[in-house]
Parts: C-alpha cells; structure tokens; sequence
C-alpha cells in the first residue's frame, strides 16, 4: 500500500507550505527558473453592466514548475466568475516563474487594475511582501517565508489568503487542546520542509496552550521512513505512554508509521492525510456498498483502511458535498487519462474563493465572512493591516475516507 501512495502527486505545499511539491509534498524549487513572457486575456464585461472593476489574475500559466497549479486555480476563479461576476472585468496575465519576473508584472498591473490576486508561489509572494511595492487591494495566492522575528500580518491592501500547512498545524493544536487528554504529546516529521514547519507550527500552538510536545524527527532513506527509527518510536511509546501523535507526514508515511507503533495511539495532521478528491472518496464508498448489497466480492478502490480512526484538518471542497458552499460550484474537469489529484482539487477551491474575495473588495468592504469551499473565512481590512483568517473542516477516517466529525470545535 505504500508504493501506491508514495508517487502521489500533492502540489500545494509548492505553494504556500500547506502541501508539497510538484515532485511529492514536499518541498519544491523555489522560482529561480527563466522567466516566461508575459500575455494577458480578458473576460469581457456584459453590455448591460456599469463602473467595471478591473481585475487582474498574475499566474504562472506556462510554467513547468507552477503551470498545473496555476491552471487549476485559473479554472477555480473563471468557474466562479460564471455564476457572479458583477461588475468585475477579469484580466488574467501569464507571469514567468522568477520572483523578479512576477515582481515586473505585478508592478505593471498595479498601475492598471483595481485588484490584483496573485502571486501564486511563496517565493514571489516574500518578494513583494519585502517590496513594499503593495499599493491596490491584492489577493496573495500563497504565504511568504518570512524569518520568525518579522511582523507577521499582511502588508495594508494585501490579503494571505495562500493555502497553509502552518495553519491547519495551529488549528489541529487548538482540537486537540479541545479534547483534554491529559499527557505529552509527540509530534513526528521527517526532514522534509512543509514537514518542519508543520510541527513548528504545532509545536508553537500546543506549548501556548500549556500542553507539553517533543518533536521527533525521522530520516526517510530509499523514500520510506526508517525502520530503525520507526522500532524505537514504537519503543518510546511503549515507555512513555504519549496522549496523542501529532503526525506532519503524508498517508503513505502514516501508514508505515501506523504498520510499525499500532493503532492504539491516536494520531492527529493536516490535509496531507488525505490523498483522495471528494469525487473519488464517494465514488469508492457506493462501489463498496453496491457490492455489498449484491453479495458480490468489493472491487480494488482508493480507500485508506489503515488509517481508519486518523483524525486531519481539510477543506469542505474535500469532505462535504452537501455542503451549501461546496454544492454551488461544479467539480474540476480533468482529462480522461489523468489520474485525479487531491491537491489540484485543493487549489481549484482556492480559485473559487480567491474570486469571491475579489468580489467582496470589489463593493469596498472592509471586513466580511465568507462561508468558503475552502473553510470558513474572514477578512478584516479595516485596522491599517489585513488579516486573513480560514478555519478548516475537522475529519476523521472511517472505512477507509476522511469524514467530518459530528461536533466541530
């Protein structure tokens, strides 16, 4: 089941540290690489509409590196543009993958548009945050890497509304906070960057809270996680008796971590847990309960039952189709031949709010909610500084899917 998983392709930490690379969630080059020339198209305003509001999307469109994830989040946004567009005129602007690049076009833009969403890789979006060149209400797609001592809130005008692992690490600390269970916690990671930082995150979190963690870090050689360093967290366990994991790993390293320690540990992450789409996860659970109501044997499916009692942070966009949010809006459209991704579903939802963001400044307010496909979000712009705050949906594994659990804290 491990070699099933270990090729998934998780884009997002490439992004904004919520998930990986194109290479494997991980981490990914940062955008050093030649830049692209920069086009631009426009989604026409309808005859009948009055005082446009000029938009402009600053993707990566043709890069090899960010070009998926662009697209998905390019789709996300015009997908939500069609059911209400209003009075915003959409101009999406093709941006190459170095920072300075981005740096030219977001300069560019700025002197032309009303809102600018964009950038889209981390790289680019620290470039402009340490530029100070934010002047017009700008919607970032992804969350700077900034030295710990550096203010952390948004440049005035400029909404971090980037998917983040850091914060899916915060709002697990606060669950578990939640549930009392008394004793330390560990919290597990590899080398790996977005891993790293999860577990700081947390780390940071749990301690504020009064709760007591150590970090354990395990190596991954061969692209597995070691086995020697899995027996002994296996011993410690035994030992120590810790209340809870706190695991900043991917499912296929969870259920090597799970195969090793056993299941009497409860185990807590982040949307990196979960590698299905909402379409796969529901198609897999009817294919289940159809054979079994035929009495016949179930066919080979995607679910994780080695995971079952795994409790994760995600997105409504993957775990609630009845969701009002997440029912208003179609599905993403992928070719027939490629395989469905979590991550590219991820950062489609992203393009979907990031539009309706847009629309919310587009009508000069300063402080709204939103009742996101990508988590209950709100924004407040009023204070001389933005802050941008989603909160996820909790979920726990049963028959192999990650579901919501019935009392969200």
């Amino acid at each position: 089941m491990l070699g099933k998983w270990a090729k998934v392709i998780l884009l997002t930490a490439l992004l904004s540290g919520l998930c990986a690379s194109v290479q494997a969630n991980t981490t990914v080059a940062d955008d050093d690489a030649a830049s692209a020339p920069v086009a631009a198209s426009v989604v026409a305003l309808p005859d009948n509409m009055q005082s446009p509001v000029r938009v402009a999307l600053l993707l990566p469109l043709r890069s090899s590196v960010f070009g998926a994830a662009a697209d998905a989040v390019r789709t996300g946004f015009l997908t939500a543009s069609e059911r209400k567009k209003g009075n915003l005129v959409i101009t999406i602007i093709e941006t190459g993958d170095a920072a300075q690049d981005v740096l030219n076009a977001y300069n560019d833009a700025s002197g032309k548009y009303d809102i600018i969403v964009g950038p889209l890789s981390r790289s680019a979006v620290t470039a402009l945050v340490q530029s100070a060149a934010v002047r017009k209400p700008t919607i970032a797609l992804a969350q700077p890497d900034l030295p710990d001592a550096a203010d952390q809130h948004s440049p005035r005008q400029m909404v971090m509304m980037g998917l983040s692992i850091e914060e899916e690490a915060r709002q697990v600390a606060a669950w578990v906070e939640h549930e009392k269970t008394p004793g330390k916690i560990f919290a597990v990671s590899t080398s790996i960057a977005w891993q790293r930082r999860a577990v700081k995150a947390f780390t940071q979190q749990a301690r504020q809270q009064g709760l007591t963690v150590e970090n354990l870090e395990l190596s991954v050689p061969n692209n597995a996680l070691s086995a020697t360093g899995l027996a002994q967290l296996g011993q410690r366990i035994q030992a120590e008796k810790p209340a809870l994991l706190f695991v900043a790993l991917d499912a296929a390293q969870t259920i090597q971590l799970r195969s090793a320690i056993g299941n009497d540990v409860v185990l807590y992450g982040t949307s990196q847990l979960n590698p299905l789409t909402l379409a796969g996860a529901t198609a897999a659970i009817n294919a289940a309960a159809n054979s079994a109501a035929a009495g016949t044997p179930p066919a080979a499916d995607n679910r994780l039952p080695e995971l079952d009692g795994v409790r994760l942070i995600d997105m409504p966009w993957q775990l609630q189709a009845d969701n009002a949010a997440v029912m208003a809006y179609p599905r993403s459209v992928a070719n027939a031949d490629v395989k469905p991704n979590a991550d590219l579903e991820r950062l489609y939802a992203l393009g979907i709010d990031a539009f309706r963001v847009a629309s919310e400044i587009a009508l000069q307010r300063s402080g709204f909610d939103i009742d996101g496909v990508t988590g209950q979000i709100n924004v407040n712009m009023a204070a001389g500084a933005t802050y941008f705050q989603r909160k996820e949906t909790q979920a726990v594994y049963q028959d192999g899917v990650a579901v919501p659990v019935a009392n969200q804290r």
